[in-house]
């Protein structure tokens, strides 16, 4: 018997993706199936390629062979406009929110709305405003400038560029690096309820196990440039994958082995 995933088509789906730089191999026929609707989150330590894989949906790197698909429409064949067309849908969080120094928080949040939309400024502002009270920012921080924004500030200020032009799918890129705990529990309810909220797709890509178990419907274990084991959060407690173990637990013994040099 089929399960509803299997019945469905991949909102995104990655097929034998090989990635390398010079001789090293970061993805190596990777193979990673999203689906319409849902927030997967990719595991992995650091190097393992996590962000490689979305920066090769997002056709910011061009794998040397497989297929990236977006709606069933291969990306890597469509033409620059083509391209643009479909990769317009999505959104994005950038892991230190990459806000633009030179601009306030509403122009942050309504870059995409100006520059890609050509809407008029005081439409976009009002969109910004509304997108900032959506992640618990109030219209006074609007024309304040990112350098005098905590860092979970400039979270909730990447969140709200990331939902301006209300996308399909949204990528989050280690989306609770540099905070505190508190400030990544927050972070990580606004990410659930706002893709929650939107009915869009979610891929993130983390090594925070506490972020991944709260957002995640699905886990993918990401080693070695290949895909090693997908599944709910409740399977991730009951597998008995030794890399997938050995990561949840964060422990120096197992399979994972990291290189480690020491200067004599």
């Amino acid at each position: 018997m089929k399960t509803q995933k299997e019945t469905v088509s991949p909102k995104i789906r990655m097929t034998d993706v090989c990635k390398a730089f010079g001789n090293k191999k970061v993805l190596n026929h990777l193979n990673l199936d999203v689906y319409p609707g849902e927030s997967l989150v990719v595991i992995g330590g650091s190097g393992t390629g996590k962000s490689v894989t979305i920066k090769c949906i997002l056709g910011l790197l061009e794998p040397e062979s497989g297929r990236v698909e977006i709606d069933g429409k291969n990306v890597l064949e469509l033409s620059g406009k083509e391209r643009e067309k479909v990769l317009s849908q999505f959104g994005m969080l950038f892991q230190n929110a990459a806000l633009f120094d030179s601009l306030s928080v509403w122009e942050n949040v309504a870059f995409s709305l100006i520059q890609n939309q050509h809407m008029n400024k005081a439409e976009a502002r009002k969109i910004a405003i509304k997108k900032l009270a959506q992640v618990g920012l109030k219209s006074d921080v609007a024309d304040v400038y990112p350098a005098d924004l905590s860092g979970g500030m400039r979270k909730r200020v990447g969140l709200a560029r990331a939902i301006a032009t209300n996308p399909a799918v949204i990528f989050f890129d280690e989306p609770t690096t540099g905070l505190d705990p508190i400030m990544s529990d927050v972070i990580n309810d606004l990410i659930k309820d706002t893709v929650k909220n939107l009915g869009a797709t979610a891929l993130t890509i983390t090594h925070d196990m506490n972020s991944a178990r709260k957002i995640a419907d699905r886990i993918a274990m990401l080693y070695e440039g290949k895909i090693i084991w997908v599944g709910t959060v409740d399977e991730l407690d009951k597998t008995t994958n030794p890399y997938v173990r050995q990561f949840v637990a964060g422990s120096a013994k197992g399979p994972i082995q990291m290189e480690v040099k020491v200067e004599k």
